[in-house]
Order: C-alpha cells, then sequence, then structure tokens
C-alpha cells in the first residue's frame, strides 16, 4: 500500500506541474499544442504501468522520445525567435527519464539515453532566452545542478540494486553447493548400507540362505532411496563446484535438539510433534525441515528477542510434511544492527525448500509475531 501511495503521489504532482506548463503557455500568444504534446508524451513514458507496457516500450524508447520532443520543441522555439515560457512540468518529467535511465537502461543505452535526457533539460533555457547565452547561465547552472544530483542518485541506486542481485545470486549459490554437501551425504548413507547388506548376502548364500530374501529387498529399497534422493536434487546443483563446503545434516530428531536450550530467560519454546507423524520421511526432506527450524530460531533471535513465546510444530502424513515456527514477538530487538545479519537467509532457505518441490510462507501474524511455514511433499519409494 505504501508504494501504491507513493505513485499516486509522484502521479499527482507531475500531472499538476504539467497543467502549470499549459496554462503558462496559453497566456502567451504561442500555440499550446507543442507544450500539449511534450507534457503528454513525458507523462505517458513516466507513468505508464509496468504491468500493461507493450514489449517495444522498452526503458530505451521511454527515455529517449520524450527528450527528443523537447529537444526538437526547443530548437524550433528557439529558431523562431519567439519567447515560450517552461514550467516546472517539463523539468521533472525529464529529470524522471534521467533517473530512470541512469537506474534501468543496460550498460550500453544507460549514458546515451541519460546524456539526451539531461541535455533535453539543460537546453530548456533557449526557449526564454533565444540561446544560452549570458542572460540564460543563471537559469543553466541550476539545471546543472538537477542533472547532476539526479544522476547521481540514480546512479548510487543502480549500484544498491547491483549489489543486491550479486548478493542473492551469492546466497542461492551457496545454498546449492550445500545442498551438494547434503546429497552427498544422502547418497553415502545410502550406498555404505547396500554395501554392508550385499556383503551380509554373499556370507548368507551358503550358511542362511533361507534369510536372503528379506536382506536383498533392504538392499533394493536403500537402492530406490539412493536415487530418489538424487533424482529430487540433483537439478539445482548444475553450478556446484566440486569445494562445496561439508556441514552437518540435521533431521527431525536433531529438532529437538536444536529447541532444547534455545530460549532465554523469560522465554518460552514449545515443540509440538504429531504423534502420528512418521519418521521415514526422506533424508533430504528432514534435512530441510531441520535447516527451516534452524533459520526461523535465528531469526527470533536476531529480529524478536523481545518475543515471550516460540512454537515450533511438526505435522504431516505419507503425503506431505508441514513444519512451522511462530513467535509473539513485536520486533523490539536487543541486537545491534551490525549482529542482524543481510536478510538473505530465507532467499537461501526458499531455494533448498523449492528443490523439492515444497513450498515456504514467511510473514507478520494478524495481530503481532511472525510465521515461517514450509510443506515439503513426500514420494514414498
Amino acid at each position: 500500500m505504501r508504494t501504491v501511495s507513493a505513485r499516486g503521489v509522484v502521479a499527482g504532482a507531475l500531472i499538476m506541474a504539467a497543467a502549470l506548463d499549459i496554462e503558462s503557455t496559453r497566456m502567451t500568444d504561442f500555440p499550446v499544442w507543442p507544450t500539449l504534446l511534450v507534457v503528454m508524451v513525458g507523462l505517458t513514458a513516466v507513468l505508464w504501468p509496468a504491468a500493461r507496457r507493450p514489449t517495444w516500450l522498452t526503458v530505451q524508447v521511454r527515455t529517449v522520445v520524450p527528450a527528443l520532443f523537447s529537444a526538437l520543441f526547443t530548437a524550433a522555439s528557439a529558431l523562431s525567435g519567439r519567447t515560450v515560457p517552461f514550467g516546472p512540468g517539463e523539468v521533472l518529467i525529464l529529470l524522471c527519464l534521467l533517473a530512470i535511465a541512469v537506474r534501468q537502461c543496460p550498460p550500453r543505452w544507460a549514458l546515451v539515453c541519460a546524456l539526451l535526457d539531461g541535455g533535453a533539460v539543460l537546453a530548456l533555457p533557449a526557449r526564454r532566452y533565444g540561446s544560452l547565452g549570458p542572460d540564460a547561465q543563471g537559469v543553466l547552472l541550476v539545471g546543472l545542478i538537477l542533472v547532476c544530483f539526479t544522476a547521481g542518485l540514480a546512479g548510487y541506486l543502480r549500484a544498491l540494486d547491483y549489489r543486491r542481485t550479486v548478493a542473492v545470486s551469492e546466497t542461492r549459490r551457496a545454498e546449492r553447493l550445500a545442498i551438494a554437501a547434503d546429497l552427498h551425504d544422502f547418497v553415502a548413507h545410502h550406498v555404505t548400507g547396500i554395501l554392508v547388506q550385499s556383503q551380509v548376502a554373499r556370507m548368507m548364500t551358503t550358511t542362511r540362505p533361507d534369510e536372503l530374501d528379506q536382506v536383498l529387498g533392504d538392499i533394493e529399497h536403500a537402492a530406490t532411496e539412493a536415487l530418489a534422493s538424487m533424482r529430487r536434487t540433483v537439478g539445482v546443483l548444475r553450478d556446484a563446484g566440486p569445494d562445496a563446503a561439508r556441514r552437518p545434516v540435521g533431521d527431525l530428531a536433531a529438532i529437538a535438539d536444536l529447541t532444547h536450550g534455545f530460549a532465554v530467560p523469560g522465554q518460552k519454546i514449545t515443540l509440538d510433534r504429531d504423534p502420528a507423524l512418521p519418521a521415514d520421511f526422506p533424508h533430504e526432506v528432514q534435512a530441510a525441515a531441520f535447516r527451516v527450524v534452524q533459520e526461523a530460531l535465528t531469526n527470533v533471535r536476531r529480529h524478536a528477542s523481545d518475543a515471550d513465546e516460540i512454537r515450533v510444530a511438526l505435522r504431516g502424513d505419507d503425503r506431505r510434511l508441514q513444519v512451522s515456527v511462530t513467535d509473539d514477538g513485536r520486533g523490539r530487538t536487543r541486537l545491534p544492527d551490525a549482529a542482524r545479519g543481510g536478510g538473505f537467509g530465507l532467499v537461501g532457505l526458499a531455494e533448498r525448500v523449492t528443490a523439492l518441490s515444497g513450498e515456504l510462507h514467511a510473514g507478520p501474524l494478524p495481530e503481532h509475531g511472525w510465521e515461517v511455514r514450509a510443506v515439503f511433499p513426500v514420494e514414498k519409494a
């Protein structure tokens, strides 16, 4: 709602400023339609909703075309020798387009589009003074300051966007490497079991052949589980390198150890595990459930250390596993900003959950508090 309101305020301000431009032109003997055309093209480029823009209306088109219209209008008025006032509407529109060009245009186009928009702003005094001579120097200096400030701010925001993109990409890659390490543990577990049971089967061929069928069935089950683990996880590991860092793999049983001793004095943490919850979920699903609880509890400590009650719930059946962590905190954390993390934990967690075809939800509760909930579909071998 805040974003929509801010856009509405910006749109209203631009429209009112454009109306001032049109009204100031009507008070002269110059035709109104050139000013109307320039401001309408500019408003369309700035305010056209992103969801409804046609494919041809790229960022380059949006930022170049209004600047060209404005520059042609300025050139025509200067050549005709007639004084044409320019108002705040066209200036604000061109500055908005300058910011869009610097922040959103592809690198090869950003400089060209920015120069056109900035040049159109700096050329506006020529309409009033007939040229950019000494009489227009004061207005030109103000325009130069506005152009430099807008371009600098947009460039800074573009750098922040780039850093955010890089951070998210690195977080996802790190999570994929961690999944690769976990997958190694899953496969090693099953393959080791296959190896041991194969050795037992070889010894039983001469001593207890009547019990051999049960051992072979266990071998088949372990092999099927190993293949299922690989099939469910290997799709997200294409760019994981061989130097992935190893880390311990948790399971549903380890969640109890994770919650034990987590609460600080004055807090209460409850582990609510459905007694009917199956214990034979695939290892990668149990590890992902453990990571959900681990990340959620870490976020409670970072962002909601004032929580009085924390609840960890495990629900499920033969077809799905649901893990949820809720707290009643109000966000009055006692940790310094440097200890709160970079905000990418949920990004990596979502990468892990979606890799298993699961769904992750994280958001505030109706009154106060926070909830992290993950649902994993379970495929039985």
